[in-house]
């Protein structure tokens, strides 16, 4: 009896063992954008955090970049290609049509790049709807969610986009 006790403890932990090897394996893909309208600035500022380690994986699988991101090696074509792939991926409407951003670069944080991106001069004051698709890693990771926050004169919203619906609109 003392023999089976310890044999249904020694697979019980061996179990509890091997599912928790499984969990700390499984990565969660997650990027974090938040557009907000500056009044003082008459500007959409856009900030997305996105991993370092899943920014670097797209790069290299993507234009073949070895980009070693947040260090004294980074490849110098880093922001280029980075600006190409938001281009892509990262689209923002403003009453429906299609609407230039600038990218204004990025810094890191830990082990996330955090890109800045602006609208600015863009009739805000007659805006009806704004709009978010962002299909940033999607193409990369089944798995990805990008979240988007958007702050707009006292109206706020929140999406979880992913690849099967990757786009969010705030009505204003």
């Amino acid at each position: 009896m003392m023999k089976m006790r310890i044999t249904k403890r020694a697979v019980l932990l061996f179990t509890a063992v091997l599912l928790l090897s499984f969990a700390s394996a499984h990565k969660f893909y997650v990027s974090v954008t938040n557009v907000v309208y500056s009044e003082t600035e008459d500007a959409l500022q856009i900030t997305s955090r996105i991993f370092i380690d899943d920014m670097e994986k797209l790069l290299e699988e993507r234009y073949g970049i070895k980009a070693k991101l947040s260090t004294p090696n980074e490849a110098k074509v880093s922001d280029e290609y980075i600006e190409k792939y938001f281009r892509a991926k990262f689209v923002l409407e403003l009453d429906g049509k299609p609407t230039p951003y600038t990218f204004l670069g990025k810094r890191y944080d830990n082990d996330v790049v955090i890109c800045y991106l602006e609208v600015a001069q863009a009739n805000f004051d007659e805006l009806k709807t704004l709009s978010v698709q962002n299909e940033i890693l999607t193409d990369l990771f089944d798995e990805q969610q990008n979240v988007v926050h958007i702050k707009w004169k006292g109206h706020k919203k929140s999406f979880v986009l992913i690849k099967e619906n990757n786009k969010g609109m705030l009505n204003l």
